[in-house]
């Protein structure tokens, strides 16, 4: 079977690829399987990406769903998983407290139309050439804030104000805090983050997220113990999707969230393409780039029509799908479908996760998410260790677009250089 290098340039999606070639009941019954077991890992790390990022658990929720339908039935990889993602936490946190919800959704849905032309202007080879260095220092960036701002549930912290966005202003803040650390919390948000990597050492089939966070709740219901939980800050989760409606669009509007919509565009491209490439190296194929864009772009704007967070390629998923003998996008499709049904049925019982708990999930994506080796291998490189310094500095004290753009412009003019002193010396 070829591995799809010759057609990497068409926009078609994969899954018409799918069926032209064959698709028969033994790759049904594998994808079967391959979408439940991604969307018990989806359920709870869609609550708890939407919950750090300011938004009711039920935002997450719905970009998992219609997000990731849409990414798996029009994308240009066979495998790639769509939904919200630890990467956005900082933007879309940004952009509620400035615009509030409605404006993060107008954000949402002008992105996946700017995705959606970027795609179709064949601009998805280009983002595929950000250089390694900038990627591994935003991305150790991004870890890096993440676990900072999992540290107020974490210890169940009562912070004099609002807690501050910048990285160092809010570390301050926390240490202002540790008066009002809740034991309870601390535990339970640490025996999350033990279970998780127990189960992940010594039974790494079985479903880690689930079954720490679902301890958890247990453990906090039955010992009646004195932490926050979903329910009690966002009330019952909702039983189905909110019916499609359209964000408030207005010049005023469109020009105040513009420089949130080219953060949010160029982050879910480049994560996007990212867990493409990731899944491409898992399994020997080749995705369509920007048929890629087009479908994250679509499926921007179906999750902001139904009330939903930014949509991008998410890489921890995407590979637990590929692990889980995956064969084709309609595992994608189905796991959304999965999230859907969970929701219907079980949304009540969600009301008693533990915010510790979600926090303590979210340390250990943070810690996973961060290429600690590839980072270290790179500060051994005089070149490579700049970039990345720079990436990984200005993402975590300025603005993940800033550090993106920094790491960039430095590595181009040191390829610039580096070529240029050679040829003064000839």
């Amino acid at each position: 079977m070829p591995d799809g290098s010759s057609t990497v340039h068409l926009f078609r999606p994969k899954l018409i690829t799918i069926f032209r070639e064959g698709y028969g009941a033994e790759d049904f019954h594998k994808d079967v399987l391959a979408a439940l077991t991604v969307a018990i890992v989806a359920l709870p790390l869609s609550m708890a990406f939407a919950i750090a990022s300011g938004v009711p658990p039920a935002h997450g929720l719905y970009a998992a769903i219609v997000g990731g339908f849409l990414v798996s039935a029009l994308g240009g990889s066979r495998f790639q998983i769509g939904g919200p993602a630890g990467a956005f936490i900082v933007l879309v946190a940004a952009t509620v407290a400035s615009h509030g919800v409605e404006g993060m959704l107008l954000t949402v849905l002008l992105s996946g139309m700017l995705l959606t032309l970027l795609g179709l202007v064949r601009l998805g080879s280009l983002i595929r050439h950000i250089p390694h260095a900038v990627t591994v220092g935003f991305t150790a960036g991004i870890a890096l804030i993440i676990l900072a701002s999992q540290l107020k549930e974490l210890g169940g912290l009562t912070l004099a104000g609002a807690e501050p966005g910048p990285f160092l202003p809010k570390l301050a803040a926390l240490g202002a805090a540790l008066p009002t650390l809740n034991p309870a919390a601390l535990a339970v948000g640490l025996g999350v983050v033990l279970a998780i990597m127990a189960v992940r050492r010594w039974r790494p089939a079985w479903p880690a997220l689930l079954l720490a966070v679902t301890g958890a709740s247990l453990a906090a219901a039955l010992l009646h113990l004195p932490v926050e939980t979903i329910a009690s800050r966002f009330g019952e989760l909702p039983h189905s999707l909110p019916r499609p409606a359209l964000p408030a669009l207005t010049p005023e509007r469109i020009v105040a969230v513009l420089p949130s919509v080219f953060a949010f565009t160029l982050l879910g491209g480049v994560e996007s393409l990212l867990s493409a490439k990731v899944a491409d190296s898992m399994t020997g194929r080749r995705h369509r780039s920007n048929m890629e864009l087009v479908a994250q772009g679509i499926a921007n704007i179906g999750s902001a029509l139904f009330g939903g967070m930014p949509v991008t390629g998410t890489i921890a998923r995407t590979a637990t799908n590929v692990r889980a003998g995956a064969k084709s996008p309609l595992s994608g499709m189905m796991h959304a479908i999965f999230l859907l049904l969970f929701m219907l049925v079980a949304a009540p019982l969600a009301g008693y996760v533990p915010l510790a708990a979600l926090a303590g999930m979210l340390v250990v994506v943070a810690w996973n998410m961060a290429e600690k080796a590839e980072f270290a291998r790179l500060l051994r490189q005089p070149y490579a260790a700049s970039v990345l310094l720079t990436t990984f500095a200005v993402t975590l004290l300025r603005d993940l677009t800033e550090g993106i753009i920094a790491g960039c412009l430095l590595a181009a003019v040191l390829a610039f250089l580096r070529h240029k002193v050679p040829e003064e010396g000839a």
